[in-house]
Parts: C-alpha cells; sequence; structure tokens
C-alpha cells in the first residue's frame, strides 16, 4: 500500500473511539488524512446498539503532501454604476463578496440595523411585546437565519457549498462544519461571524447602509431595471425618500418582506404563487429526545444534542407533515414582523446546552387550492395569496393572546390535549421567552392542518415512542417556513424575464430554503451578474 499517493477511505468507527488511533491503526501507511465527511449513526441506540460515525476521508501516503486549493477571482474592476444589492442576509451578503472578490463593489440596503443592535431590539420584543417594525428577528443585518440556530443543512448539491463553508471557516466558524453531517453554528457565534463577514465586506469597498427600506424599482420603459427608491428614518416618525440609480440590481431582501412584494406585484415583476408550509413549534424536553434517541448513551458528551427528522406523506391527498428547522438544546421564539401577527420560530446556541429540544411541525399548503380568504381580498394579485393567507394565521394568533392576555405570548397547547381536542388543562414549561397562553389550536389553525398534524404526529409516536404526552408543547402559528411565492427569472442569465439587469436571489425570491442554499444562490446570482460585466468590459475594449 506505500505506492498509493492519495485515495478516499471510508470507515465506521466507534463514538467514543480516537480517529487519529484509528487512522494510524488500520491505515498505518497513512501520513496526512482530510475529514471529507462525518455523520453520526444512532439507529438502534435505544435500543442497546452503540452509536458510531461513518468517515470518510481524502488521504495520502506518507511523505506526500495535499496540493493547496486555490481560488483565481479576476479583477474586472468596478462597474460606472454599483451594483445595488437589496437585504444583507446570507444571499445579499455571499453576493456581495463574490462581486468584491472580482474587484466590483457594490451598495447593499439593509432595512434592519447591525446584528449587535438589531439583538437589543429583539430582546426587547420577547421580553416586554415591543416590536419595532423595521429592525426585529426577520429584518436586519444577517437576515432571519442570524436567530435560527445558524443551521447550515441543505439538500440542494452544488460545488459551490463547498465555496460558501470556506468563506464561513474563514470568518471564524469551525472546521468541523465543511464536513461534518448536519452542521450548524449556533445562533450566538453566528452573530459574531457576521459582524466580521460585513467587516471585510465594508474594508473590500462595499457600502453598506443599514435602515434602509427599498420602496420599489426604478425600471426604464419596462424593459431594464435603473435603479431603486428607499426610505431611511431622519427623526422618530420621519422618513426621507431617497433614489439611487444603478444597472444591476439584486433582489435578495428575506421571505419576509411583504411590503415589497406588494410593491413588486405593482410593478408587474414576473411573480408566481407556490406552494409553502405552516404549522406549529413542537417543543420536548431535551432529555426525553436524548433518550428516546440514544438510549443508554443519553449522557454522553460526545453525542451531544440528539436530533430527529420526521416525514409523513398522506397518499389520499398527496400531502406532506415533516419536521422542519430542528433545534436540539434551543428554544422557541417569537418572531413576527407586524404588530397585529404572532408568528413562531427556533434556534440554538451553538453549545446546544438549553433544556428543551424543539422543531417546526408544518403541512404542505398548495398554492391556490388550500385557502380561500375573505371577500375583500378576492381582488389582490392572485399571486399575492398566500401572503394574505399567512396574515390572516398570524393576526387571529395575536388576537387571540391579546384577548386573555398580553398579545406578547404565544398560543400553545400541551400534545396530549392536542390529540383529544380537548382545551388544556394546564401547560408544561417552556424555553420561549415571550411566554405561553394556553389555547385550543384547532380554533387558530386551518382544519386541513389540523387533521393532517394529527396524522402525522400518531405516524411518528410510532417512531419515537412517548412523543404524543401532556409534558410536550405544540406553540403556534409556525408560518414563515418559506415564502408563499417565486420571483421568476431566466435560468440562462438568472435575470428577471424581460427586465434586463434585474437579478431574483435567495429565499424571498422563492429561490432558495436557507442559510447555505441562499448563500449559493447569491453567489451563483453575482457570478451571471459578472459574466455581464465581463461583456461591458470587453464592449469598452
Amino acid at each position: 500500500m506505500t505506492s498509493v499517493k492519495k485515495q478516499i477511505i471510508e470507515f465506521f468507527l466507534d463514538f467514543e473511539e480516537s480517529l487519529d488511533a484509528a487512522v494510524q491503526k488500520q491505515y498505518p501507511w497513512v501520513g496526512e488524512y482530510r475529514v471529507l465527511s462525518k455523520s453520526l449513526d444512532a439507529r438502534g441506540a435505544n435500543k442497546g446498539k452503540r452509536p458510531r460515525y461513518q468517515y470518510r476521508l481524502d488521504v495520502v501516503a506518507k511523505g506526500e503532501k495535499f496540493d493547496q486549493p486555490k481560488m483565481d477571482f479576476t479583477n474586472l474592476g468596478p462597474l460606472p454604476k454599483k451594483p445595488i444589492i437589496v437585504g444583507a442576509g446570507p444571499a445579499g451578503l455571499f453576493a456581495a463578496l463574490r462581486l468584491a472578490q472580482h474587484g466590483i463593489p457594490c451598495i447593499i440596503l439593509e432595512r434592519g440595523s447591525k446584528a449587535s443592535e438589531r439583538m437589543k431590539k429583539i430582546a426587547r420584543f420577547w421580553r416586554y411585546g415591543i416590536l419595532d417594525p423595521e429592525d426585529n428577528v426577520c429584518y436586519g443585518e444577517g437576515g432571519a437565519g442570524l436567530f435560527s440556530d445558524g443551521k447550515l443543512i441543505t439538500r440542494i448539491k452544488s460545488p459551490l457549498i463547498s465555496d460558501v463553508m470556506h468563506s464561513l471557516v474563514e470568518f471564524g466558524a469551525p472546521q468541523e462544519i465543511a464536513y461534518i453531517s448536519d452542521p450548524h453554528l449556533g445562533s450566538n457565534k453566528i452573530r459574531q461571524l457576521i459582524s466580521r463577514m460585513t467587516e471585510k465586506l465594508q474594508s473590500l469597498g462595499v457600502e453598506i447602509h443599514y435602515g434602509a427600506r427599498v420602496e420599489q424599482l426604478i425600471i426604464e420603459n419596462g424593459k431594464a431595471v435603473a435603479g431603486v427608491e428607499y426610505s431611511i428614518e431622519t427623526s422618530p416618525g420621519k422618513r426621507e425618500q431617497r433614489k439611487i440609480h444603478s444597472d444591476h440590481v439584486i433582489l435578495a431582501f428575506g421571505h419576509s418582506a411583504t411590503q415589497f412584494y406588494y410593491s413588486l406585484a405593482d410593478q408587474n415583476i414576473p411573480m408566481a404563487a407556490k406552494d409553502f408550509a405552516i404549522g406549529v413549534r413542537m417543543e420536548h424536553s431535551r432529555r426525553f429526545i436524548d433518550q428516546a434517541q440514544f438510549g443508554l448513551f443519553a449522557d454522553s458528551p460526545l453525542l451531544g444534542a440528539a436530533r430527529y427528522r420526521l416525514s409523513y406523506h398522506d397518499h389520499q391527498d398527496e400531502r406532506g407533515t415533516y419536521s422542519f428547522c430542528m433545534c436540539p438544546g434551543g428554544h422557541v421564539l417569537s418572531s413576527g414582523t407586524e404588530m397585529d401577527g404572532i408568528v413562531t420560530n427556533g434556534m440554538s446556541n451553538f453549545s446546544r446546552s438549553s433544556p428543551w429540544s424543539n422543531a417546526a411541525l408544518v403541512v404542505t399548503v398548495r398554492a391556490g387550492q388550500d385557502y380561500k380568504l375573505e371577500e375583500k381580498t378576492s381582488d389582490v394579485n392572485k399571486h399575492l395569496q398566500g401572503l394574505l393567507f399567512q396574515r390572516q394565521v398570524e393576526q387571529k394568533a395575536f388576537a387571540y393572546s391579546k384577548e386573555r392576555a398580553s398579545g406578547k405570548e404565544i398560543p400553545a397547547q400541551d400534545l396530549a390535549s392536542f390529540m383529544k381536542g380537548n382545551f388544556p388543562n394546564n401547560l408544561p414549561k417552556s424555553s420561549c421567552p415571550s411566554g405561553t397562553v394556553k389555547a385550543n389550536l384547532q380554533q387558530l389553525l386551518p382544519n386541513f392542518v389540523i387533521e393532517h398534524l394529527q396524522q402525522g404526529l400518531d405516524s411518528f409516536a410510532k417512531q419515537i415512542p412517548g412523543l404524543i404526552s401532556s409534558d410536550a408543547l405544540l406553540l403556534a402559528p409556525e408560518t414563515r417556513t418559506s415564502s408563499p411565492l417565486k420571483l421568476l427569472r431566466d435560468e440562462a442569465n438568472l435575470q428577471s424575464p424581460g427586465i434586463h439587469g434585474l437579478y431574483p436571489c435567495g429565499e424571498g425570491a422563492g429561490h432558495a430554503g436557507g442559510i447555505t442554499s441562499a448563500a449559493v444562490d447569491g453567489i451563483k446570482v453575482a457570478m451571471a451578474l459578472i459574466a455581464s460585466a465581463k461583456n461591458y468590459h470587453q464592449t469598452l475594449a
């Protein structure tokens, strides 16, 4: 084997064994190695089978060295008018980074504030129910992902994922995120990382304007983007209108910019309704989930907080019910963006040390089929009907909370009473800093959502015995899993059909579904813009 210079090896290793020792023992010819992937196999752990890790390693023989990867960025130089990016979430930030790496500085317009300032306002909202509609869990530097565990899980397949992970490590993320299965940064670490990223962008000539709410696009002759109109608060209650002109605008505004969706619809930006999902946050004690998944090994610090992934498909009406955004050792958060609406979300810090574990449990909502709105909304642009459906559910939850508490408390029900359709007698303790108010969720969620949640929970309880109990909690509503509409784009140049220079991007535009996929989409769009810029420079030459 000593003649082999480089190869990929795969093997399983008991969770308590040392990787270095195992490699030296099983592959004595190996010199250096790099972990390409690491995933935990805990199947059967609740029946006494020892958990083990599956590794995939890139190795070289002793005396050999790995080739060092090189990132080659052609310096194109600035454009006559700086590209504008709407939104400083993962899509916007990674688009800006790729442009800057090619010598193209841009302008980022972010509705909210820097992460450090934003956190103060969010803490006030959770504690006192005082919402800043311009600066909250969904608006601000880092986007909504800044307060949802920093999960980097993605189902997409793209060579750009490694670019995203490499950049995150450069900005301070642990090396393991590049290879570990289900990587996460934790909400506490991702805030620090995003701050370093924006500082780097500014050092590369990127302008970032905080508190800048984009109101509408400037479109020339209905065929090309020419910039944006935005407003900025100059004094309490007063906003000044401003304009920036540019031939390239990237729309990376996130999935909760309701006002901007309406503005885009008014300007006839091509869009289409798409399926989304709504439901609840399901919360158990971390101890229960750890024991259910790891059995006798649940107390091992080497395993950390346990995860689960649940999915149920109703073949009768072809609808899915599934867990989403699972937060082991985390918290349930209030994350609405309107004064009169309640929305739930979840997060974990890097340590995942909270006594609770939670996940979204949601049901597919089929575009144009599953919701009927009040008569007064019947003339609304059909593509925006999903937004109205979301809002009605959120408003109903707020009205309920306001009537029975202060309006900041999240409607909640224990799992046992939910399955029976009864009003809860008592509520178990919750991680939610906003507090909870007792509710029969059947009065707050659409009937088809209730029915499919109950069907799904019946199925999930067979996988995790004891899942349904009076010690577990459902908090509602979970409505912002993804955007209910998609901004259309040409797959060849990633521009909005018929509108030159306009690039729909990321989760808000319906082209991504999480931190990593949004970041990847930001890079893809930036590369498409760069291709357009190259053509421009060639024309000048």
